[in-house]
């Protein structure tokens, strides 16, 4: 049974899942793979589709867990041979016997990054509204119904739950980026330290609160886990230095520090956290 690659594609995108899709763009001379197939590969190397079986699908496979990593989409060239995997002028010799040459594109297909809120309150629901339109897919967690109940549709997952049993029973994969703005000090706390007991590695990690809140946060979990955890990625109190203390004006200061970290642009040294080192 044939595979509609762009319904599974509309699928994925639903539920935020990262995809490579694989198209052969050029043929020259004898291969299996003609111009115009496409592959769908997600996580786990699980694929849809084909691009001409053989060493070539396998090697393209194997290649998609790169670009999955790096979010980047980019042409290859494959020469297909029985002379074994090696680099020959930009091209990549594979081992088919069928001598000709094929060039795919490998195309990520993905949200710009995930975002996970832990709060549903002012702040957090703002920042749904702002960072939806950035290209980003955001899940939202708080334990109290109604206010799960009031968001309106910028959030792509709204979840009714503790905000630690969330990460206890669902986990949070490394390299996302996560927001914690909770109604109480305590459950802050409990979100920062089960992020530390799973050692799961945020790309981000920002938490609303005081200069003076940080500092007994930092002390508790420095008691906790010892000097040499790392907080590099960290960022409390959370957003940029752009003033305001509504919660469209916090959510507009929060989305712009994700956005300096999504492109690295860390050397504009306006971070609300410098101000704990001055």
């Amino acid at each position: 049974m044939s595979v509609d690659i762009y319904q599974k594609l509309q699928e994925f995108r639903q539920k935020g899942v990262d995809a490579v899709i694989v198209t052969v763009t050029e043929k020259e001379g004898m291969g299996p793979a003609d111009v115009g197939k496409k592959m769908i590969v997600i996580e786990n190397n699980v694929a849809f589709g084909t691009v001409g079986g053989g060493a070539i699908e396998y090697y393209a496979r194997e290649k998609c867990k790169e670009v999955l990593l790096s979010r980047k989409s980019f042409s290859e060239r494959y020469i297909l041979n029985d002379r074994g995997v090696k680099v020959v002028d930009d091209s990549v010799v594979l081992p088919m016997a069928c001598g000709g040459k094929v060039t795919l594109f490998y195309e990520f297909v993905g949200p710009k990054q995930y975002v996970y809120i832990f709060g549903a309150g002012h702040c957090g629901a703002a920042l749904a509204r702002v960072l939806k339109p950035l290209g980003f897919f955001i899940t939202i967690i708080d334990e109290r119904d109604y206010v799960i109940n009031a968001l309106d549709d910028s959030a792509d997952v709204k979840v009714n739950q503790g905000f630690t049993d969330y990460i206890e029973k669902n986990g949070l994969p490394d390299n996302r980026y996560i927001v914690v703005c909770t109604p109480s000090h305590t459950n802050d706390y409990n979100v920062l330290d089960k992020i530390l007991e799973k050692k799961i590695k945020p790309k981000y990690f920002g938490m609303l609160c005081s200069k003076k809140k940080v500092g007994d946060y930092l002390a508790r979990a420095y008691e906790a886990y010892g000097k040499d955890i790392d907080l590099s990625n960290f960022y409390s109190p959370i957003g940029l230095q752009t003033g305001g203390d509504s919660p469209e004006e916090v959510a507009i200061s929060i989305a712009g520090e994700i956005l300096s970290v999504f492109y690295e642009k860390e050397d504009i040294n306006s971070h609300m956290r410098d101000l704990i080192k001055k």
